[in-house]
């Protein structure tokens, strides 16, 4: 399925019809000389770089490798600050590529390559901002992980430098090119599911997630091989850490955790689904109760959103001590959108209402008897033959590298997880990592672009 094709003009418009009050701002129309003279068209190679080149990094290098051939990409660059990570990445580069790229420790060199048109960032979260922002400047394209920010002010950063630029942005927010989540959003604005009052996502694991006790490279690295200033990027100087280096996500001045890693997706999803942007209003909680190792962020967290113009709630959970039952429910007053299986899952269901259903759904015997008798339907497209989709895909998506690439060849384009997308769910992100830290209601204040702690008339 071809990713909707909305020109900015078309985007800005339809965004600040449909969310009113949120401040939005349009990317430049003319683009630099510099611009066109890197990509000239269908048939001109882009040459990417890799910006980062931990774990998330090999799964950049896997989604250029599946579009290489029929994208016509090239790889020029890595570039990290620990030397073990770049010789890794370079060596991959080799096998994936059958091609020598040159080595950076320091963004500001890998940047200044003439021949570089696009970077793709897999860094340390509390670093994606600053350096989505310095990229564009730089002139080049940028694939940036997400959580786009940590922190408003970054995001705001971010924003602005983007918006300032020429350059096309695609944040990591990978299901947002998905065709059954297309799909599933096709449907929510048809009216098929009525009103829908509540989304909620359950997204679960079983592990002490993002802490290995005996990580090689945490055994591997030396502070003499790195920048550990580089590395903090403003944040308070602690001494030298590895586990802090390799483990951010699971410390609390680098990360939210599950809400930087896992609910960034989520909210991403229910503003792509709902066309709406940033909760009015969060409230969270949880704790570290199932792996009470060196981890600072919770293991065990629940946030609940108000959407307060759409009038809907939006209810996210995760556990690491318990696998069972991941799913997304997404309840209309006419029907009922039903995935089984966690983050991205494209085995959905709709569930219509007003039928003799005793408990709403009999999920242990009744599902199979509802596809028979049509109570519920298969929500399927011809990338599964139209069939039931598994329960879970792979983060390396080829779709959203493609409508990347794509929307770079057509600078006219806005890619799927634009600025604002990543702008949106940052905020949210931040909002309920802050209210959890917090144990507080907070507001998001759409004029003034800031958290509160009051209602915002």
């Amino acid at each position: 399925m071809t990713p909707r094709n909305l020109t900015r003009r078309n985007f800005i418009g339809k965004t600040t019809t449909a969310i009113a009050g949120t401040a939005l701002a349009s990317s430049p129309v003319a683009f630099s000389a510099a611009s066109y003279n890197r990509i000239k068209g269908a048939n001109d190679r882009i040459n990417i770089g890799f910006l980062g080149c931990g774990a998330r990094g090999s799964g950049h290098q896997n989604m250029v490798k599946m579009s290489a051939k029929d994208k016509n990409l090239g790889v020029v660059a890595v570039c990290d600050i620990w030397k073990i990570n770049r010789e890794k990445a370079a060596t991959a580069c080799r096998a994936n590529f059958g091609t020598e790229v040159k080595q950076f420790k320091y963004s500001e060199d890998f940047l200044a390559m003439t021949e570089l048109d696009a970077v793709m960032i897999a860094t340390g979260d509390h670093q994606h901002a600053k350096l989505l922002a310095e990229v564009v400047r730089a002139g080049k394209d940028c694939y940036c992980e997400k959580p786009m920010a940590t922190d408003v002010d970054e995001a705001k950063l971010a924003r602005k430098a983007v918006l300032e630029s020429n350059q096309v942005v695609q944040m990591g927010s990978q299901w947002l090119s998905d065709p059954m989540q297309i799909k599933v959003r096709d449907i929510i604005r048809s009216g098929k599911l009525g009103q829908i009052t509540k989304i909620e996502q359950v997204w679960n694991d079983n592990g002490p997630r993002w802490h290995v006790p005996d990580d090689p490279d945490v055994a591997a690295i030396r502070e003499e091989d790195t920048d550990w200033k580089r590395w903090l990027l403003g944040k308070p100087y602690v001494p030298f850490d590895p586990w802090k280096y390799f483990e951010f996500r699971i410390f609390r001045d680098y990360s939210g955790g599950i809400t930087s890693q896992w609910m960034s997706h989520g909210a991403g999803l229910v503003h792509f689904y709902t066309d709406t942007a940033i909760p009015d209003s969060v409230v969270a909680h949880g704790g570290i109760f199932g792996w009470p190792d060196i981890r600072q962020n919770p293991d065990t967290f629940q946030a609940l959103a108000s959407y307060d113009e759409k009038k809907f709630l939006y209810s996210y959970t995760s556990n690491y001590a318990n696998k069972f039952g991941d799913y997304t429910c997404i309840r209309g007053k006419e029907g009922t959108l039903f995935a089984h299986g966690g983050e991205g899952s494209p085995r959905w269901f709709f569930i219509h209402e007003h039928q003799d259903l005793p408990g709403g759904f009999d999920f242990y015997e009744g599902m199979k008897e509802a596809l028979r008798t049509k109570k519920a339907e298969i929500v399927t497209t011809p990338e599964y033959d139209m069939k039931m989709g598994p329960v879970s895909l792979s983060d390396d998506s080829k779709y959203h590298l493609d409508n990347w690439i794509d929307c770079m060849r057509d600078r006219s384009r806005i890619p799927n997880g634009n600025i604002h997308t990543g702008f949106w769910h940052s905020v949210a992100a931040i909002m309920a990592t802050r209210a959890y830290r917090e144990c507080k209601k907070l507001y998001w204040d759409r004029v003034k672009e800031e958290i509160t702690d009051n209602p915002v008339a």
